[in-house]
């Protein structure tokens, strides 16, 4: 039990210190992008555009690679596979902690595309199979919130540094904390492959061994490492490995196109409508994290075993769109400061989620399940910023339909009421692994 305490610590240094990288960033590079492509202005159509079509090529790039480095995960190791994003997401700040000027811009902006084709979400994924590997089902779940709130408080502090660190200093931190990340990763984090006990249940997805004929005995041969590749076949069939597990999947699609909505449109919407600078998204971003960080991390463990981890799904799906309704008819710079108060239940929806997850899959299959959920989140990445992004450029022009600057927020908190509805079929989801053999996809 120490031995896992101590490997698990590792772990949220490791995310801790990843996610501070990436968060730091946020706050200033709504600025840097307009000052690259719109200098001297507060309403920037292609800024929005540009931002709208990265964010949808990087979903398009997730979708596809997700799966796979889950899977890949479930055969060489969490540790090894987490190597990779680590590494990557150190190019894209390297270049703008040299220069910000138009041309370095350009740089960022096609590195930060390709790499986060792999980076974006896959340590978070990777994360949550190396906890599935050494918890409990019934612990999974607060398991997961901590992880979600030491994902929150490296927003936090990621947020105060960048409210009194300048521009350029901005990514030159962040450029440190990734390097200094990985080398913690490699050297403190242990490896964690699961156990691939076969005795009790069967995998849904193809084993790395095939069986051939020989003098008229079955002998195993490991399998091509291409072929342990996830096919098309092999994620639909484990889609549809449960009746949780596709909601679940239904859930997640509706959560993260709201979710890519909501990051396409908010500060583009803010900066137009009240002329948001740098400080002040970084004041939002903080009182929020703050909020949600406190509330992950010391009251979710509290209500899990009463309330169950299907019914925190729905109540933070709910206070999602109570929230992007609020943002939506805001009528003063006041009211999305106000609204971050329903931050301490809205951070409930995505572990909760990722919980009801793992609790349908054995062991084996935890990188699998978790890739999978990031690509079906991808997929929804693909399409939300081509459809807000145009939505918010158009409703804060002068050639609107009509006069409602956050129609596009109010979209959104459309999209979370029906993942809420949606999510209220799930339910508290047992763990599926005793009757997971009814529905096998193994190849014959």
């Amino acid at each position: 039990m120490e031995k896992k305490l101590k490997a698990l610590s590792h772990l949220y240094v490791t995310v801790f210190m990843s996610s501070f990288a990436s968060f730091i960033v946020v706050p200033a590079i709504t600025d840097v992008t307009m000052f690259a492509l719109c200098p001297g202005t507060d309403e920037c159509s292609v800024a929005i555009y540009v931002s709208g079509i990265q964010q949808a090529v990087i979903g398009i790039g997730t979708a596809l690679m997700m799966p796979l480095i889950g899977n890949l995960s479930d055969q060489y190791g969490r540790k090894s596979l987490l190597t990779l994003p680590m590494a990557l997401s150190i190019i894209p700040s390297a270049v703008l902690a040299c220069s910000r000027t138009t041309n370095f811009f350009y740089a960022y902006y096609a590195l930060r595309t390709l790499t986060a084709m792999i980076c974006e979400g896959s340590i978070n994924c990777l994360a949550l199979a190396y906890l599935a590997d050494n918890v409990t089902d019934s612990q999974r779940a607060t398991a997961f919130g901590i992880l979600s709130g030491i994902c929150s408080g490296a927003y936090v502090c990621a947020t105060l540094a960048a409210r009194f660190i300048s521009a350029g200093s901005i990514f030159q931190v962040a450029t440190l904390v990734s390097m200094l990340a990985l080398v913690y990763m490699r050297i403190f984090l242990e490896e964690s492959i699961p156990d691939r006990d076969d005795s009790m249940t069967q995998p849904i997805l193809k084993e790395s061994e095939d069986a051939i004929q020989k003098d008229g005995n079955v002998l195993p041969t490991k399998m091509p490492a291409f072929k342990r590749i996830p096919s098309l076949r092999d994620i639909i069939c484990l889609l549809r490995s449960s009746p949780s597990f596709k909601q679940a999947a239904v859930v997640a699609f509706l959560y993260s196109f709201a979710e890519g909505g909501m990051l396409a449109s908010s500060m583009y919407y803010l900066k137009a409508r009240f002329h948001f600078n740098k400080n002040q998204f970084a004041d939002l971003l903080l009182i929020a994290g703050i909020i949600g960080t406190a509330s992950q991390l010391f009251i979710m463990p509290l209500l899990v075993s009463p309330i169950g981890d299907g019914r925190l799904l729905s109540i933070g799906l709910f206070f999602s769109c109570v929230n992007n309704i609020i943002y939506s008819l805001a009528w003063s710079p006041w009211v999305p400061y106000a609204s971050t108060a329903l931050s301490v239940v809205m951070v409930y929806a995505s572990p909760s989620l990722r919980s009801i997850v793992s609790k349908q899959v054995g062991p084996a299959e935890q990188g699998k399940a978790q890739g999978c959920i990031s690509g079906v989140s991808s997929l929804a990445n693909i399409i939300a910023p081509l459809i807000f992004s145009h939505l918010t450029a158009l409703f804060l022009s002068e050639e609107a339909p009509f006069h409602f600057p956050g129609f596009s927020l109010l979209c959104v908190a459309i999209t979370l009421a029906i993942a809420f509805i949606t999510s209220l079929t799930i339910g508290n989801a047992p763990s599926n692994s005793s009757d997971k053999n009814s529905s096998s996809c193994m190849e014959v």
